[in-house]
């Protein structure tokens, strides 16, 4: 599997970490940066950089995944979900890693560096990756919506589902 890194300052260390242990997995890693520590870089750009090429890449369809790292991981999550196609979940341990893999497909997981060990943050990182999505029908139509509401702005009205536009909010 293609893995997809990316941070800013805050998780450096843990970046060039999982840069090994994921290779030694088997893993081909592209670390989208940074490669050298800057107390007052900018994350955005690193992250949805990370998250294009998740994007891209499952477009064409090469079996891949994105984990970004910050400070908290919350403004992480925010600049991968900015990205079209992208389902950014932040997590906090191995539950949330499983679930955001099973129940909603993510395809990035964001972390924050300064709220977990680098073991925990490793521990957290393989469960994501191992973990598949269930195909369940009620999660397949939920992630359907999403991008359906992400290309055009709306959600058709279903027997499960009450439709909504951007007019409505």
């Amino acid at each position: 599997m293609r893995i997809h890194l990316a941070t800013d300052h805050a998780g450096l260390d843990f970046s060039k970490h999982l840069v090994e242990h994921l290779s030694a997995a088997g893993h081909e890693v592209v670390d989208h940066g940074p490669a050298d520590y800057d107390p007052l870089d900018d994350y955005p750009a690193f992250i949805i950089r990370a998250a294009i090429a998740v994007a891209q890449d499952q477009r064409d369809g090469i079996e891949t995944l994105g984990v970004v790292f910050g400070g908290s991981g919350n403004g992480e999550q925010i600049a991968a979900n900015k990205v079209e196609g992208i389902r950014a979940a932040l997590v906090w341990n191995l539950s949330t890693a499983q679930l955001a893999r099973q129940h909603n497909d993510a395809n990035v997981i964001s972390i924050g560096a300064r709220q977990h060990t680098l073991e925990e943050a490793t521990d957290l990182i393989d469960a994501f990756v191992a973990e598949p999505f269930s195909f369940d029908p009620r999660h397949e139509r939920r992630i359907a919506q999403l991008a359906e509401f992400e290309s055009t702005g709306s959600i058709a009205a279903g027997e499960h589902t009450p439709g909504i536009t951007v007019a409505d909010a």
